[in-house]
């Protein structure tokens, strides 16, 4: 399957390519820079995402359940109705460069 993701808010392609769904597609590009990324609902459970750039990116309503969002950058990011599992709480608070003090 082609596929393409695009800047959320310019509409120009950030990276495409061959995948049989944009999990796979996004673990074999886990370099790339998804800053500004247009992810909106996509299924994402389990995922490798560990230190991907996902800054401002759009993942309103995206499944992030059991993804690996381990030194992610996720600020700025849409995460809106976005699905996890509650062991993923800190993780994501951190990613979102938010930290919470004792």
């Amino acid at each position: 399957m082609k596929i393409e993701i695009k800047n959320r808010f310019t509409g120009e392609i950030i990276i495409s390519g061959e995948a049989k769904n944009i999990k796979e597609f996004l673990e074999k590009n886990k370099r790339a820079n998804l800053r500004e990324a247009d992810l909106q609902g996509a299924d994402l459970q389990g995922a490798d995402l560990w230190e991907a750039n996902l800054r401002k990116a759009n993942l309103r309503k995206a499944n992030l359940r059991e993804a690996d969002l381990q030194g992610a950058d996720l600020q700025g990011a849409d995460l809106w109705g976005a699905k996890i599992k509650i062991t993923q709480k800190d993780e994501l608070l951190k990613a979102i460069g938010i930290i919470i003090s004792k």
